[in-house]
C-alpha cells in the first residue's frame, strides 16, 4: 500500500497520522479546527482519491460538516449549514455524531446521524443534506430519551446490496430499520434487556440504549451490537437479538468493530459499567472474538500496562479495510493505538492529544 491515513477527531480539533511504510511508523499533521470538536470523521473510498469528512463544532457557530478531496491537505465548507432541521422541525441541531457513506451502488449518497435523534441524507457526495421524514415522523419519536452522552442517533448501517435497506442505532431508542428506503421505519430490539428498567419491563419493543451497531458487507444479515449493559448478535437483521457476552470481563462497553475481511472477527473494549467507565480490572485491553461472540480473546500485546483507567468512546475505534487488518483505537486520555496484525500486537501512534471521540483510517493502493 502507498500510503495509510488515520483520522483521529477530538475535543479540540481534528489530527490527521499518516504511515508509508505498511503501518510501521506514524507521521502527525499539525491540528487542524483548533479548539473545535470533532465527533465524527468519515471516509469515502467509493472515490478516488477517497473524499474526507469531519463533523465540525463550533461552539459559537455550531455544527457544519466539511470535506477534503485532497486526503486532507485542504478542506471545503458549504456556504450554507449542510445539516440543519427544516423549518417546520421542533428543534435545532446540536451535533452531528456520525457520518456514513452508503454503499458503492449508491455513489453520491451519505448519511449523517445527528443528536437531537434524526438521520439526514445526502445526494451530493456529503455536500448538502435533508432530514429523513419518515424516521422523525414516527410515533415512537417522542418517546425517545437521552443517553448518557445525549439524545443521538449515533449509528448507521446501510445494507451493502438493497438501497431500499438501512438500519440506525438511537440513543436511549433502540435500534430501527427500514425496508423501502426510509419511508417507514420499524424497531428491531427483539431480545435485547433494557437492563435500566424495571424487571417486568426489561424486554421492551423499543428504548434500549444502543451503543454501537456493526456487520461485515459479505454477512449483512449477521449484526453485532454493544448496548448499554449487553453484547448481542443477530443473524437475521436485527429479527432477533442473543447475547454473546460469554468470556469477556464485562458487558458493558462503547465499540464494535467488524474485521475488514472476516466477518467473524469481532473488536470490543470491555468498561466495567456506567458509572465506572474503567477498564475492567484496569487493564487496557481489546478482545477479539474469532467466532461470532462463542469465544473471546483479550489482545493486550505492546498496550500499556495496570493500572490503566481511560476508556474507549463508540466511535473511537476503527479499522482500514486491509488483511492482516490494521485496527485502531483512541482513548478518553489522548491515546492512539494501532496494529497491522489483526490485534496480535499494537503500537502507539500518538499521546498527549485531547479527548478522541472518532478514529476511521483507509488504506491507499
Amino acid at each position: 500500500m502507498a500510503e495509510t491515513i488515520l483520522l483521529v477527531g477530538t475535543r479540540k480539533g481534528l489530527v490527521i497520522a499518516r504511515s508509508r511504510d505498511d503501518r510501521r511508523t506514524w507521521d502527525l499533521d499539525d491540528i487542524r479546527f483548533v479548539t473545535m470538536e470533532v465527533a465524527a470523521v468519515g471516509v469515502d473510498a467509493r472515490r478516488d482519491p477517497p473524499r474526507l469528512f469531519a463533523a465540525v463544532q463550533s461552539f459559537h457557530w455550531g455544527s457544519t460538516v466539511v470535506h477534503s478531496d485532497d486526503l486532507g491537505a485542504t478542506w471545503s465548507e458549504p456556504e450554507t449549514a449542510p445539516v440543519a432541521f427544516p423549518e417546520d422541525a421542533d428543534r435545532a441541531l446540536r451535533r452531528i455524531w456520525q457520518i456514513q457513506p452508503a454503499p458503492a451502488n449508491q455513489p453520491d449518497v451519505v448519511y449523517a446521524g445527528v443528536e437531537p435523534h434524526a438521520l439526514f441524507r445526502s445526494e451530493d457526495g456529503g455536500v448538502s443534506f435533508e432530514l429523513v421524514r419518515g424516521l422523525d415522523e414516527h410515533p415512537h419519536r417522542p418517546q425517545w430519551q437521552p443517553g448518557g452522552g445525549g439524545a443521538c442517533l449515533h449509528t448507521v448501517v446501510p445494507h451493502p446490496t438493497d438501497p431500499q435497506r438501512l438500519l440506525v442505532a438511537i440513543s436511549s431508542g433502540g435500534v430501527y430499520r427500514t425496508h423501502d428506503g426510509g419511508a417507514s421505519w420499524e424497531p428491531a430490539n427483539q431480545g435485547i434487556q433494557a437492563l435500566f428498567m424495571p424487571e417486568d419491563q426489561r424486554f421492551p419493543e423499543f428504548g434500549q440504549c444502543v451503543h454501537k451497531v456493526a456487520t461485515h458487507p459479505s454477512n449483512p444479515e449477521r449484526l453485532y451490537a454493544q448496548n448499554h449493559f449487553g453484547v448481542y448478535r443477530s443473524d437475521d437483521w436485527g429479527t432477533q437479538w442473543q447475547a454473546i457476552e460469554n468470556g469477556l470481563p464485562s458487558n458493558f462497553g462503547f465499540p464494535m468493530v467488524v474485521h475488514p475481511s472476516r466477518p467473524e472477527t469481532v473488536y470490543n473494549f470491555p468498561l466495567v459499567a456506567d458509572v465506572e467507565r474503567m477498564p475492567p480490572e484496569n487493564r487496557c485491553r481489546v478482545y477479539r472474538t474469532d467466532d461470532g461472540g462463542s469465544t473471546w480473546r483479550a489482545l493486550e500485546k505492546g498496550l500499556p500496562g495496570a493500572p490503566y483507567y481511560a476508556a474507549v468512546m463508540r466511535d473511537a475505534m476503527g479499522t482500514d479495510g486491509v488483511d492482516p487488518a490494521g485496527v485502531y483505537f483512541g482513548t478518553r486520555v489522548g491515546e492512539v493505538f494501532a496494529t497491522r496484525d489483526d490485534g496480535d500486537s499494537w503500537t502507539q501512534v500518538a499521546q498527549h492529544l485531547p479527548d478522541i471521540l472518532s478514529v476511521r483510517a483507509v488504506a491507499l493502493p
